[in-house]
């Protein structure tokens, strides 16, 4: 499998190098980001997503900062800023704010962040692939370009194609920012593993049609009940699983999870530029000036999840309990 990452980090050139998912798979730019402002704006941009992907750019971001001779409050502040849904952003600023005191700390700090994501996606896929068979459906992207690691929902299809677990893997397209089609048919063709694009509004006939065995999603933000923040569209997804007897699994590191929330309705929602759904990659769809709202992320309700894959095992229902054994908050 070729392996491919979002970013990198040159410590010599003081430059933490994003690789613009924007442009995949079409053409490989890579995007040089030298201080917090300009790893703020490609975070709002979307030079860089994945919610994992968003924390090690965050934690790099303060690093930079740092080379940079900005103002570290305010460089905090603007990652912050940057995306309000996805929570490891605040986990890794979090994680951070004790390292203000210098260059080196900033840096080991940051470094660790990224290396616990590698580690912890490892077992997440190995843990996901367990429970998959057959033909599998996912959303959004949820690989190495999502995270900087080995990837969550899509690390565990991959690991489950290399144990011959699963036969085939439906992708949805993913609108209106088509995540599914750009950037996670790119990652499973560089893998070798046989898939098929889909539009959004596809599934439910493969469902009907008894060409999914299940579904595997991702996860921006989870709260203790189990409730959890993902791309547009996965809350639908949810509920087509349920009603056709599918398994339906989000996967995500416990970095996820936000114990400040009792349910998902406290997860606050993106809202979009309407020209994202009013246009393709620049060209117009709809009539000029006609209203659209791009709400980027849903909430899928803890009942319809069959299990949560985590890095310390697949949680299952009541998934409050189970959450704060795998946390530690017992």
């Amino acid at each position: 499998m070729e392996r491919v990452l979002p970013f990198r980090f040159d410590e010599a050139e003081a430059t933490f190098w994003l690789l613009d998912q924007r442009k995949l798979p079409f053409e490989e730019v890579w995007v040089p980001v030298k201080t917090a402002r300009e790893a703020a704006e490609a975070i709002r941009a979307m030079v860089v997503r994945g919610a994992p992907a968003i924390g090690v750019t965050a934690a790099y971001g303060m690093v930079l900062a740092h080379l940079a001779g900005e103002a570290l409050a305010e460089a905090d502040a603007r990652l912050r800023e940057s995306r309000p849904t996805a929570v490891n952003l605040f986990y890794a600023l979090d994680r951070m704010r004790p390292a203000w005191g210098s260059l080196e700390q900033a840096l080991e700090t940051a470094r660790a962040i990224w290396r616990e994501v590698e580690e912890t996606e490892r077992a997440i896929s190995r843990n996901g692939a367990a429970l998959l068979r057959g033909q599998v459906l996912t959303h959004c992207n949820t690989g190495p370009l999502a995270t900087g690691g080995y990837g969550t929902a899509l690390g565990a299809i991959i690991e489950a194609w290399r144990q011959g677990r699963i036969t085939h893997v439906w992708v949805d397209e993913t609108r209106p920012y088509l995540q599914g089609a750009r950037l996670t048919a790119w990652e499973l063709q560089k893998a070798g593993v046989p898939a098929t694009l889909i539009t959004d509004n596809t599934a439910a006939y493969l469902m009907q049609q008894g060409e999914v065995d299940a579904v595997i999603v991702g996860t921006d933000r989870m709260a203790m009940n189990g409730d959890f923040a993902n791309k547009i569209g996965t809350y639908g997804l949810a509920v087509l699983a349920r009603h056709h007897g599918i398994p339906f699994y989000p996967a995500l590191p416990l970095s996820s999870v936000d114990p400040a929330l009792k349910t998902g309705a406290d997860i606050p929602i993106e809202e979009r530029s309407p020209e994202e759904v009013t246009t393709v990659r620049g060209v117009p769809i709809a009539p000029e000036g006609f209203p659209a709202r791009h709400p980027a992320f849903d909430v899928t309700p803890h009942a319809l999840i069959t299990g949560i894959v985590t890095e310390k095992g697949v949680l299952y229902p009541p998934f409050d309990e189970a959450l704060g054994r795998a946390l530690g908050l017992d």
